[in-house]
């Protein structure tokens, strides 16, 4: 009867009662009554509240590079039909009584306080480094955070003084993936990144690709130059801007040298040396005088000079 009582506590609200006796307490600690009633303590203190919306505020660190509204309002229409199937995780707020912050769930606290509706959610007690510990988490296995986003969330943590092992566990990634999206984001500047966007279908091997590149360009004039209504275009634009390689150097055309209307030799320059080609027949000779007689013309030149 007793384990009958504590299951019925579980499934229906508490009703005002007297307070049990102490000596009832006691039955429930020890044993295997004693785990069944503790089990249940810690569920309920697990239940669920239903929170109004605009009583909940953001916390944490920014993990989006933007917010695509088509997939906000596919959103807010299953939330619509379907209601809240998963529950958001929300802290009280520290320096607000009565408020909410939210741990992880942003897009679902919009999506219903868009829609006018209460949210479903666990409220903990938790510090801001546990907070941004469990919105990496659970960023990590949602898996549907880009990996620029991913790469922004990580420096972040690193402006915030977390150890590299911290990053590593929040995100669910090893040391050498940290230090590539490090290297990306350290080498683009940020209004590039968010000129961008999350670039969903970009990965990591193209974003390094893009960071190795940038060089010395001109980030806001790349950024400047994005025309493309999705995230994914402007990410192939600003690649293309990036890595394109710059245009040969037009070939230096061949000059011909006339006298009295006839092309006597024909010059042509490549790099630091250049070809004098003479043409024998209208040359009648011209050009063995010129050997015989380069150097004293090599002379006057230097002469005329002031050398």
């Amino acid at each position: 009867m007793a384990r009958k009582d504590l299951l019925k506590g579980l499934m229906q609200p508490e009703e005002p009662a007297e307070a049990p006796a102490p000596r009832a307490q006691q039955r429930y600690t020890k044993g295997a009554i004693g785990a069944v009633s503790q089990s249940i303590q810690q569920l309920k203190s697990r239940a669920l509240e239903e929170v109004p919306a605009d009583l909940i505020d953001p916390a944490g660190l920014k993990d989006r590079l933007g917010e695509d509204p088509e997939e906000f309002e596919r959103l807010k229409a299953s939330l619509a039909e379907y209601g809240q199937q998963v529950p958001v995780l929300l802290r009280h707020d520290p320096n607000y009584e009565g408020r909410y912050q939210v741990v992880y769930g942003r897009r679902r606290v919009a999506a219903l306080k868009a829609l006018g509706l209460r949210v479903k959610a666990m409220v903990r007690d938790i510090n801001d480094r546990d907070l941004i510990v469990a919105q990496g988490q659970e960023n990590a296995v949602r898996r549907d955070l880009t990996f620029i986003e991913k790469a922004n969330f990580a420096q972040q943590m690193v402006g915030m003084g977390f150890e590299r092992k911290v990053i590593c566990d929040a995100l669910n990634i090893d040391k050498t993936v940290i230090s590539r999206m490090l290297q990306v984001v350290e080498a683009l500047p940020r209004p590039l990144i968010a000129a961008i966007g999350p670039a969903p279908a970009a990965g990591r091997d193209r974003w390094l690709k893009l960071a190795q590149s940038i060089g010395d360009r001109d980030a806001k004039e790349v950024a400047q130059a994005l025309t493309a209504d999705r995230s994914d275009e402007r990410f192939a634009e600003a690649f293309a801007l990036v890595t394109a390689r710059p245009a040969p150097a037009p070939k230096p055309r061949p000059r011909e040298l006339k006298s009295a209307g006839r092309t006597i030799a024909r010059t042509k320059k490549t790099g630091t040396k250049t070809t004098l080609t003479f043409d024998a027949k209208e040359a009648e000779g011209f050009e063995d005088w010129l050997v015989e007689n380069i150097a004293e013309i090599h002379r006057d030149w230097q002469k005329a000079r002031g050398e």
